[in-house]
């Protein structure tokens, strides 16, 4: 009896070894998937991917870092403010594993849908939230401000430069105060006219401000923060002689039409996108904000038009490098 309970004590312990070896397929499987997983990304916007601006810039960054890490993409575009929550929930619903929101006017929506999906990845463009899985991506608005108003300062000839908002965030309120005090500090001359769409969308609003800027305050320069309307402001410049638009985040000289863009500050999004999608890919995602600026490369000058003049260019790109160093204007 007793080698009977001994031999089933053995049979025992053999199984049970057995069981916690074969325990360690199932993660080596896990991880195996894991690596070959299709990943997918989607972004929302409320203005279009073709407004020649920030939408388009934006969405194009996506699709370049998705194609760099093998993520397939999907928007939805032209969206209002109270659908922003309900296209996000429809794309985390449907499995998305990255959902990329392009402006802070997207925090609200996104923090309220992401409480509800934990597994769900939230990239938030210009935001200010970090939790366990929403990381927000935030480019340098102060170094922004300072490069596009240190060459509307040195451009102008009327000493009246414009600015336009879509809507009153702090990162567009950072970047006007930051435009005016570089022009100033190039110009002490120079007049700052501003004003705020209300709109991201709104193009025939943008001729409007643009339109009124130039014919009652003489701007002859302008620099915008609004997206489709930024692309109104160009159609209204093209109408007038000798009138000039620096754009962002995408290097805007190599495709616009209107004629008018005389440089831009480019944001790499895409880079910053990518290292969002290699936390996913990785299991490192959350709690952090990531940074783009002159130093690590994520902002820069873009390519210039042959209407600005060669010691202007010069003495432009001598600011950038103090602006980057950090000696520009004293804070």
């Amino acid at each position: 009896m007793k080698k009977l309970l001994s031999v089933l004590l053995t049979m025992v312990t053999l199984v049970a070894l057995l069981t916690g070896c074969g325990a360690s397929k199932p993660a080596e499987t896990a991880a195996k998937d894991s690596k070959s997983k299709t990943y997918k990304v989607a972004m929302i916007s409320d203005s279009t991917i073709s407004d020649g601006g920030w939408a388009a810039a934006c969405y194009n960054a996506m699709v370049e870092a998705a194609k760099e890490k093998g993520f397939e993409t999907q928007y939805s575009d032209g969206l209002k403010t109270a659908d922003f929550a309900q296209s996000i929930r429809s794309y985390a619903d449907l499995g998305y594993d990255l959902i990329f929101a392009p402006g802070n006017q997207y925090s609200d929506a996104v923090k309220e849908v992401a409480k509800d999906y934990p597994d769900v990845h939230f990239a938030l463009l210009n935001g200010t939230v970090e939790t366990n899985n929403i990381v927000s991506l935030l480019p340098d608005a102060n170094q922004i401000g300072e490069m596009a108003g240190a060459l509307a300062g040195l451009m102008s000839k009327t000493n009246n430069i414009g600015f336009i908002g879509g809507m009153e965030l702090d990162t567009t309120k950072i970047k006007l105060s930051s435009y005016e005090a570089a022009a100033k500090a190039v110009n002490p001359n120079i007049k700052v006219s501003s004003a705020y769409a209300g709109s991201f969308s709104d193009t025939a609003k943008g001729m409007e401000i643009a339109n009124s800027m130039i014919t009652t305050n003489k701007v002859d320069v302008m620099f915008g923060d609004a997206s489709a309307v930024d692309s109104g402001a160009r159609q209204a410049l093209a109408g007038h002689p000798n009138t000039y638009d620096i754009g962002q985040p995408s290097d805007l000289v190599k495709t616009d039409k209107s004629g008018v863009v005389i440089s831009s500050v480019v944001t790499d999004n895409a880079t910053m996108v990518k290292l969002c999608m290699d936390d996913v890919i990785n299991g490192k995602f959350g709690n952090k904000t990531i940074y783009g600026n002159i130093e690590n490369g994520c902002l820069s000058v873009g390519t210039m038009s042959d209407k600005v003049p060669q010691d202007v260019k010069a003495k432009y790109l001598e600011i950038v490098e103090k602006i980057k160093a950090g000696t520009f204007i004293k804070k």
